[in-house]
C-alpha cells in the first residue's frame, strides 16, 4: 500500500514535577532541602531514512505523543528524562504546520531530521530555591507541557529519473526491465496507481534511481483524475524520460499526445519546461513505429529513441543516454 499524504497530531511529553523534600538524618540537624528536579519530557523527531518508501505506517495513527519525564525525589535525586521518539519517513517528505500553512522542514535527503514537538521541561525541586534568606524553601515547580502541533506530511518521490507518458505507454514495463522493481503490469490504462521506484545499474560502481510516474491525462494540471497527486512527484525527479506509445488504444495521434503531456507539465509548474527530457518511442516490435519516430523527431527537433521493453531492443543505448544526461544535469546543480 502506498500512502503519500497523512495528517497527524504530535505532542511532546510533559516534564516531571519538582520535589519538595528535606533531609531527615539522625546526626544531621537542620539538614535542609534535598528535593530533586523533574526529568524533561520526550520530544518527537521525524527523520528521513532510505528504505522507507511510503507514509503507510502513519496512515492509521491519529497522534504521536512523547513520554512523560519522571518526577524528582528526595535525597537530591533528579527524575529521569524521557527518551525521544523518532518517526521514520521516506526522503522527500515535506512537513507542513496546518495551523499556519508554513513548511516546517523539507526532509529531502537521507538522515535529514527535525524536532517537530519538543518535550516539556522538568520542574525544579525545592533545592533550587535555597538561599541565605530562605533556607527551608517549601516551593517547587511543576513540569511544563510539551509542544503540540498538527502536521500534514506530503511525500514527493525523489528520483534521479522520472518516467512519464500517457497511460499504457509502457512505463512500468520499462522499469521492470531496467531494475529489480516489480510494478503491476497489465494491458489496460491506469494499471499504476502510485509511483514505483527502482535502482538501475549502469556498471558495478554506478547506478541511478528511476521512478515510474503514473499515467497523466489531459487536464491533470487542473486536478482532473488524480492529476495533482501524480504531478507533484515529477517535481522531485532529476531528468525526465518521456515515453510515447506509437499505436495508442484510443487511436489518438502520438505527436499530439506528447504535446498534451508537455502542456500539462508546464501548466502545473513552469520550471518543468526546462527540465532535461529524453524522448522515447516504445513498442518497436509493432509495425509502423518507425514512422512515428520520424514524426516525433521532426515535430520536436530532438533525438528520439526507439525501444522495446518486451524484446530489449534499444535499452542499452537508452540507459547510456540517461546516464550521460543525468551526469550533466547533476554537475549543473
Amino acid at each position: 500500500m502506498f500512502v503519500d499524504q497523512v495528517t497527524i497530531k504530535v505532542s511532546g511529553g510533559r516534564g516531571g514535577h519538582g520535589c519538595v523534600s528535606f533531609r531527615r538524618e539522625k546526626y544531621v540537624p537542620k539538614g535542609g532541602p534535598d528535593g530533586g528536579d523533574g526529568g524533561h519530557g520526550g520530544s518527537v523527531i521525524i527523520e528521513a531514512r532510505h528504505g522507507v518508501n511510503s507514509l503507510v505506517a502513519l496512515a492509521n495513527r491519529n497522534s504521536i505523543r512523547g513520554d512523560k519525564g519522571i518526577g524528582g525525589m528526595g535525597y537530591g535525586r533528579h527524575g529521569k528524562c524521557a527518551d525521544d521518539i523518532t518517526v521514520y519517513v521516506p526522503p522527500g517528505t515535506i512537513l507542513i504546520d496546518t495551523a499556519t500553512g508554513l513548511t516546517m522542514k523539507d526532509l529531502a535527503d537521507d538522515g535529514d531530521s527535525v524536532v517537530v514537538a519538543k518535550g516539556g521541561r522538568g520542574g525544579r525541586g525545592n533545592t533550587r530555591f535555597k538561599s541565605s534568606t530562605n533556607q527551608a524553601p517549601r516551593q517547587a515547580t511543576q513540569g511544563s507541557d510539551g509542544e503540540r502541533k498538527t502536521l500534514r506530511l506530503e511525500l514527493k518521490v525523489i528520483a534521479d529519473v522520472g518516467v512519464i507518458g500517457k497511460p499504457n505507454a509502457g512505463k512500468s514495463t520499462l522499469l521492470s526491465r531496467l531494475s529489480s522493481a516489480r510494478p503491476e503490469i497489465a494491458n489496460y490504462p491506469f494499471t499504476t496507481k502510485f509511483p514505483n521506484l527502482g535502482q538501475v545499474m549502469i556498471d558495478l560502481d554506478n547506478s541511478f534511481i528511476m521512478a515510474d510516474i503514473p499515467g497523466l491525462i489531459e487536464g491533470a494540471s487542473e486536478g482532473v483524475g488524480l492529476g495533482h497527486d501524480f504531478l507533484k512527484h515529477i517535481e522531485r525527479a532529476g531528468i525526465l524520460v518521456h515515453l510515447v506509445e506509437p499505436t495508442p488504444m484510443d487511436q489518438t495521434d502520438p505527436v499530439e499526445n506528447y504535446r498534451s503531456i508537455r502542456n500539462e507539465l508546464e501548466r502545473y509548474n513552469v520550471k518543468l519546461k526546462d527540465r532535461p527530457e529524453i524522448l522515447v518511442c516504445t513498442k518497436s516490435e509493432l509495425p509502423g513505429q518507425d514512422e512515428v519516430v520520424k514524426a516525433l523527431a521532426e515535430a520536436t527537433g530532438e533525438q528520439v529513441h526507439s525501444i522495446s521493453a518486451v524484446t530489449g531492443d534499444g535499452l542499452k543505448p537508452l540507459v547510456h543516454h540517461i546516464a550521460t544526461t543525468l551526469q550533466g544535469y547533476k554537475s549543473c546543480q
